[in-house]
């Protein structure tokens, strides 16, 4: 006579357990992956764009299934669960699944490119931050010129301005 589990509880648990680790893994990857396929100053192309924006797009579906799935499959598990550390470690992967959870629901590419909140312009003769050979976005509207310098935009990729009295979104 068995005094133990049978290997098949064990097996089932520990599927179980396996299953539990890849719903967490799936809802930080949702959210993720999104965040670092577009990371400022690093190659943007547009099938980079197009995943991250669908990511983007889905994620507070599947962080919302994934955290639902995770809480069945926990309280499956729980009264099998022996030892406080165990329990502990069940517990402890709710918390990424929440921080998924929670974050998919943010923008965070505007965390990532905010917009210069008071951007200073500078004429050509005070601009000794910007050498002869950077290279410039330059726009002229209605007889009025500006330059911006690319590294001064690469991070925020949004300036707004106005030139020649017609308002410019400048960005590349």
């Amino acid at each position: 006579m068995q005094s133990g589990p049978s290997r098949n509880v064990l097996g089932r648990r520990w599927i179980r357990w396996v299953l539990l680790l890849g719903v967490t893994v799936i809802a930080l990857a949702a959210v993720l992956v999104p965040a670092l396929l577009i990371q400022p100053f690093k190659l943007q192309t547009a099938e980079r764009l197009r995943i991250s924006y669908a990511l983007h797009h889905w994620s507070p579906m599947i962080t919302l299934l994934a955290l639902l799935l995770a809480l069945l499959i926990a309280i499956s598990l729980w009264n099998q669960t022996r030892g406080w550390w165990r329990r502990a470690c069940l517990v402890s992967l709710f918390i990424p699944l929440l921080v998924a959870t929670w974050f998919a629901r943010q923008n965070h590419f505007e965390w990532m490119f905010k917009p210069l909140p008071n951007a200073g312009f500078a004429r050509v003769n005070d601009a000794g931050f910007v050498s002869e050979g950077d290279m410039v976005l330059a726009v002229e509207m209605n007889g009025d010129a500006a330059a911006y310098p690319v590294g001064q935009i690469a991070y925020h990729h949004v300036v707004q301005d106005t030139i020649g009295g017609i308002p410019v979104l400048v960005t590349y």
